[in-house]
């Protein structure tokens, strides 16, 4: 019995489990920086984002990154050589910008770790927690960006 699919979707099914891993993902880390951003916003007295704000895209596209930086770092204790190396390798593979690359590698995470999604759960936790509380993480990764 063949897979039911979308029509611009891959039948073969390691090319799917691997574009809805990828698009699951991508919907949890824009939640997360969704939320991490309403929370840091809100902590300082600031209206809500809006949607057609480009310097509000830009603050949710630096948080989308700083969060996948984050989830790295908070994963790398438990990753094998094996587990770093074939990340590393999936990132690269998906060119495009550095978030692509990023999220290239938590996908071949996301399918390695048996536990990802609660770690993710966990480190959404603790970087919205960050966001909310004086917003911190948020003039660090500012200053980060800002001197580059």
């Amino acid at each position: 019995m063949p897979f039911r699919t979308r029509p611009d979707q891959s039948r073969d099914l390691l090319a799917l489990i691997e574009s809805e891993v990828r698009e699951r993902l991508e919907e949890a880390v824009e939640q997360a920086s969704l939320e991490a951003m309403v929370a840091s916003r809100r902590a300082r007295g600031l209206p809500a984002p809006e949607a057609d704000s480009s310097r509000d895209r830009a603050e949710f596209e630096a948080g989308v990154r700083a969060f996948l930086e984050q989830l790295r770092a908070d994963l790398e204790p438990v990753l094998s050589d094996e587990q770093r190396r074939r990340a590393d390798d999936a990132g690269a593979r998906a060119g495009g910008g550095v978030i692509a690359c990023l999220l290239g590698a938590h996908v071949a995470l996301a399918r390695a770790l048996p536990d990802y999604w609660q770690r993710f759960d966990a480190s959404r936790v603790a970087f919205v927690h960050r966001a909310s509380s004086g917003g911190g993480q948020r003039r660090g990764l500012l200053r980060r960006l800002l001197d580059r």
